[in-house]
C-alpha cells in the first residue's frame, strides 16, 4: 500500500479508506462480528483510514468494538452536525453541540482522541468563527488531532480558511466530497480549492450509489430497481453514460467497479476514496482493484463519455444550500417585489 499525506497534516493514510456507514446494524450489516471481520481484513491489507459519523446509527459502536487492541494502527475519523435526536440542539455546528457530540463519539468509539473530526454538513445558522473556535479548543485539549469538513461549497471553504487566518484559529485540513465517474462537478471548484489550501480530500460515493457497480443497464431487472436507484434508473442520461463506460472497462480488462475506484484516486487533488462495503464479498471485490492504475488513453476516453466538471448523476445525499429548498430565501417579500 502506497500511503498518501492527508493534506499538510503529515498524517499518512491509505488511498482507499474504509467508510463505516454500512456497519450500522439497523440499515447496514446486521452482524457486528461480520463487520469487525471486514475491518480487521482491511487493516491487515494496509488500509489504515476509517471514517464514520455519529449520525450513522450504531456504526461508531461497531467500529469502536472492532478496534479493541488495534486503535493505534488506525487513522480514525468521525463526523458531527447532522441530527442525532429530536432536540433542536442535538445537531449543527454550535459550540454547545460540538462539545457534547465529541464526548459521545469518543465514548462510542472507545478512544480518548480522534485523528480527524469533521463537520458533516454545513450549518448556516452558526457563524463559522463559532465553529472554528470550538474546534480549536478541542485541538488544544488533545481530544482531536485534525479538523475537516464534508460536502462544503468552494466559497465556504475559502471563507473558513480566511476566517481562521484572520482570527488566529485552527484551519480545516480536509474536505469530504462526493466525486465519481458520474459526478465530476467537484473538478470545477471544490477540488481546486482544497488543493490551493493544502487540504486533503476524502471521496464518498465513488460508485455513484450503486450505479457504477456493473449491475445496472437499460431494461435489466435487478434488486436495485426496488431501492433508492429507481429514480436514477429512469434517467436516460445516467443509463447512457453507464452503458458507454461498461465496454470501456471491459476493453481495459477491468470491472466497472475497479474502473470507477481507480478513476477517483487518479485525481491529484484526491487523498483517499471511501470503500463502503456491507458484506465481506463486496469488500473483497473492491480490495481486488486497489493496485489498478488507469492509462492516459482510458482517462481520455472517460473524458469523452462524461466531460470534466460535469454532473450526470448527483448523489441523493449531496449537500444542497438551503436557498435551493426554501423559496423565502431566494425571493424578496411580495410587498417589496410589488413596490419595485
Amino acid at each position: 500500500m502506497r500511503y498518501r499525506t492527508l493534506g499538510r497534516t503529515g498524517i499518512k493514510v491509505s488511498p482507499y479508506a474504509l467508510g463505516a456507514m454500512m456497519f450500522a446494524t439497523r440499515f447496514g450489516n446486521p452482524d457486528p462480528e461480520d463487520s469487525a471481520r471486514i475491518i480487521h481484513k482491511a487493516l491487515d491489507a494496509g488500509i489504515n483510514f476509517i471514517d464514520t459519523a455519529d449520525a450513522y446509527g450504531d456504526s461508531e459502536e461497531v467500529v469502536g468494538n472492532a478496534l479493541r487492541g488495534r486503535r493505534d494502527d488506525v487513522v480514525l475519523a468521525t463526523k458531527f452536525a447532522r441530527p442525532i435526536g429530536e432536540d433542536p440542539n442535538r445537531r449543527g455546528a454550535s459550540r454547545r453541540h460540538i462539545f457534547a457530540a465529541v464526548e459521545g463519539s469518543l465514548r462510542r468509539l472507545r478512544t480518548d482522541y480522534l485523528d480527524l473530526y469533521q463537520v458533516h454538513r454545513a450549518d448556516p445558522t452558526t457563524d463559522i468563527e463559532e465553529t472554528l473556535s470550538a474546534l480549536t479548543d478541542l485541538l488544544a485539549s488533545g481530544k482531536v488531532r485534525a479538523i475537516g469538513t464534508s460536502q462544503t461549497l468552494a466559497s465556504d471553504i475559502v471563507d473558513a480558511q480566511w476566517t481562521a487566518e484572520r482570527r488566529g484559529l485552527a484551519r480545516f485540513r480536509s474536505e469530504q466530497v462526493a466525486y465519481s465517474l458520474l459526478t465530476r462537478g467537484p473538478e470545477r471548484e471544490v477540488l481546486p480549492a482544497a488543493q490551493r489550501f493544502g487540504m486533503g480530500t476524502m471521496i464518498w460515493g465513488p460508485l455513484g450509489q450503486g450505479m457504477l457497480t456493473g449491475r445496472v443497464s437499460r431494461g435489466r431487472e435487478n434488486d436495485l430497481r426496488r431501492t433508492h436507484l429507481l429514480r436514477h434508473l429512469s434517467d436516460d442520461r445516467r443509463i447512457d453514460a453507464v452503458e458507454r463506460l461498461i465496454p470501456l472497462a471491459a476493453e481495459a480488462g477491468l470491472s466497472l467497479t475497479h474502473l470507477a475506484m481507480s478513476f477517483v484516486i487518479a485525481h491529484p487533488g484526491v487523498t483517499s476514496a471511501l470503500l463502503g462495503p456491507r458484506t465481506m464479498e463486496q469488500f473483497d471485490d473492491l480490495l481486488a482493484g486497489a493496485e489498478v492504475t488507469l492509462t492516459d488513453d482510458v482517462l481520455d476516453r472517460i473524458d469523452e463519455i462524461v466531460p470534466p466538471g460535469t454532473d450526470v448523476s448527483p448523489l441523493d445525499q449531496d449537500y444542497r444550500p438551503p436557498a435551493l429548498d426554501d423559496p423565502d430565501l431566494r425571493r424578496r417579500p411580495a410587498a417589496q417585489r410589488a413596490a419595485a
